[in-house]
């Protein structure tokens, strides 16, 4: 997933965005007949993209290609000024998208998913459609063999572990590790301290470098900074740790999109709900690992786990 950590920036952004909403649609978005579906760049992007592209048009939609039309900043300013009409957004980024990110909301799936939803109604036009039961945040995954042999699956147990010393030795970047979002929000929530000797950091915040590290056992390395549904977790045996008491803000997937194309076509609605229930933490991951590990397109992913499913014929 792309999700844009400069906020200010973002805010400023999506300022913008809002700015180009009130002076209403372009003559283009009012006039077209087919309803353009964007995407993200990335793996993710790409996979959801074709899935909704694809339903779409097995339900009788007349859809537009805009897929994986760049990063987050790109694709919510073009549907908020009717650019696109429809795209796969997480829920948590509204913590950004309305300078609301100290709202204790977003720690929780359906408390931050009403939010977004209520806020982007009113302000934008825009409805969210039911989501993804995927948490696409920031967590921490362990090799398999240790999840496996301390009987590890929630950052509850991973904290117990931690506590004893000298058995866990996380890989992250340097903003996962200082962040007070980010480790430090983990500590705190479940009562532990990671002695620094035992974190290696690793530069960027590029997620494949810290599985890779914790699957390899680079530097002792035995876990690792990942994203929810990184396509390689499942691929490099490595197992996430459930945030139980919500450490971080939840960014579930769901289609987002304009009120009055919903209205045109209210096929939508339940057609994409249909999709979208099915894409559970560890379904996308494998997913995303035909994508990213394995090189296959995501259209053709797409296509087979929604015939796969019966979602279409």
């Amino acid at each position: 997933m792309i999700r844009n950590r400069s906020h200010r920036a973002f805010r400023t952004l999506c300022m913008a965005a809002l700015a180009l909403s009130c002076a209403g649609f372009s003559a283009s978005a009012q006039s077209r007949d087919k309803v353009v579906v964007a995407s993200k760049i990335d793996t993710e992007g790409a996979l959801l993209g074709h899935m909704v592209l694809i339903a779409l048009e097995k339900a009788g939609v007349p859809v537009e290609n805009r897929l994986q039309l760049g990063p987050t900043k790109i694709v919510r300013t073009a549907l908020v000024s009717g650019e696109i009409d429809l795209y796969p957004e997480y829920t948590g980024n509204g913590a950004f998208f309305f300078n609301k990110e100290d709202d204790p909301a977003w720690k929780q799936a359906q408390s931050g998913y009403d939010l977004v939803k209520r806020l982007d109604e009113v302000a934008n036009k825009l409805v969210w459609l039911d989501r993804a039961p995927a948490n696409n945040t920031w967590l921490i995954a362990v090799r398999g063999d240790l999840a496996r042999r301390e009987r590890l699956a929630t950052m509850d147990d991973f904290a117990q572990v931690a506590k004893r010393g000298g058995i866990v030795k996380l890989a992250g970047s340097a903003e996962f590790v200082e962040s007070p979002a980010a480790l430090p929000a983990f500590e705190k929530s479940y009562g532990f301290t990671l002695p620094r000797d035992q974190i290696v950091i690793l530069p960027g915040g590029d997620t494949a470098v810290t599985m890779r590290a914790a699957a390899q056992q680079l530097s002792g390395v035995n876990s690792a900074m990942v994203y929810g549904t990184d396509g390689a977790i499942s691929a490099l045996d490595l197992v996430v740790m459930e945030d139980t008491k919500g450490a971080q803000i939840v960014y579930e997937p769901a289609p987002v999109v304009r009120a009055a194309v919903l209205e045109k076509y209210p096929v939508i609605r339940q057609t994409l709900g249909r999709v979208f229930a099915t894409l559970s933490l560890n379904q996308l991951q494998v997913l995303n690992a035909q994508i990213s590990v394995e090189g296959q397109q995501p259209r053709a992913v797409a296509m087979k786990y929604l015939q796969q499913k019966g979602l279409v014929r």
